[in-house]
């Protein structure tokens, strides 16, 4: 067993590890905590598939703004601080139906993928050719995602703020 295999198994286990516990814990701000290890989990699982981008852009947008404005929200909102996430309605049965057949949907594809083994994959940077291209062919797309979401940003901003008569 390489270093390689030996990280991956480290990785994922903390990753689904932390996921059981997002899911599982009854205190919401556990689950928070738990959830900035499963971002970071993930981000390490795209390191060592060499998507470099994917990773950096998995810390700064996942764990540096998502996970940071929901503890925000939940630190925020104090009369809510020590509400249980869980209900009482448990739908066991129905989410192991749904859970088995993704399961076992998964599992057929992976049994039936002719899989290719590449061996001495040479490591390449992709952060320059992608920024190369979101600043030459797709500045247009690009730019007009930045004023969608700033329209977005200021038409949540009216809607929360907007006074109740």
């Amino acid at each position: 067993m390489s270093l390689f295999d030996i990280a991956f198994y480290i990785i994922a286990v903390l990753t689904i590890a932390s996921a059981i516990v997002v899911v599982s814990a009854r205190n919401i701000i556990y689950s928070a905590f738990a959830l900035l290890f499963t971002f970071f989990g993930v981000a390490g699982l795209y390191v060592l598939l060499n998507a470099d981008f994917i990773a950096v852009t998995q810390v700064l947008i996942y764990v540096g703004g998502i996970l940071v404005l929901i503890i925000f929200g939940i630190m925020l909102t104090t009369k809510f601080f020590d509400v249980p996430v869980r209900s009482e309605a448990l739908h066991v049965g129905p989410a192991i139906l749904v859970t088995g057949a993704i399961m076992g949907t998964l599992v057929g594809v992976v049994l039936k993928t002719k899989w290719f083994n590449v061996m001495n994959v040479q490591w390449e940077n992709t952060t320059k050719k992608i920024g190369e291209k979101l600043m030459t062919d797709f500045l247009l797309p690009f730019e007009v995602a930045s004023v969608v979401l700033l329209v977005a940003l200021l038409g949540a901003v009216i809607i929360a703020r907007r006074e109740k008569f």
